[in-house]
């Protein structure tokens, strides 16, 4: 549940900083933060639903639901660029939900510690063995970045519980500050046997 509501209210923090600055895109800005508040919504419901054994408002997001957490990433003025590699294959729905939720911390963190002007990066690398999931940025024009600290293996529970969930299905987790600025999560999920 932690990245459920993590991520949305950070794209509405961020737009409702930008809507301060940018009255007259105000309706926009608001269609956005109402769209993101409605995901957040369903998503939890569907976690509460698994919580409780019985079905949910719909199935748990998975890889199927990147090209929207992008989009809503991207309205909440983060630029993202995307690569994907290889042919994509089954990873099972426990394997599908972490990859979405490790994309959906990593967004989440360069969104709210990278600063402004930063621009993410995201790769998703389908290889003979596993998916390999790598998100970054550069860090922003104000020098910030979002870090181990800031992230999760300090005061929050982000990257701790990214280990946690790719540790339990086989796989690596990385993450990492760059020299020049910047912040690079690694995933690596193997895929089922």
């Amino acid at each position: 549940m932690h990245d459920v509501v993590a991520h949305a209210l950070a794209v509405i923090v961020a737009q409702a900083r930008g809507g301060r600055f940018a009255p007259a895109r105000a309706a926009e800005i608001l269609a956005t933060i109402e769209e993101t508040g409605r995901a957040a919504l369903t998503d939890m419901r569907a976690a509460v639903g698994v919580l409780r054994a019985t079905p949910g408002d719909g199935p748990p997001p998975g890889l199927t639901g990147l090209p929207d957490l992008v989009a809503r990433t991207r309205d909440a003025g983060l630029p993202v660029e995307e690569i994907v590699r290889g042919t994509p294959r089954p990873l099972g729905p426990g394997a599908d939900l972490v990859a979405y939720r490790v994309v959906q911390e990593a967004l989440t963190n360069t969104l709210k510690h990278a600063g402004a002007g930063a621009r993410s990066t995201l790769r998703l690398e389908w290889t003979d063995d596993a998916l390999r999931i790598t998100a970054g940025d550069a860090g922003g024009d104000a020098g910030g970045t979002a870090s181990a600290t800031t992230c999760g293996d300090g005061p929050g529970n982000g990257l701790a519980g990214m280990r946690e969930r790719v540790t339990a299905l086989g796989g690596t987790l990385d993450v990492r500050t760059e020299e020049e600025g910047g912040f690079v999560v690694e995933a690596r999920l193997p895929y089922p046997a």
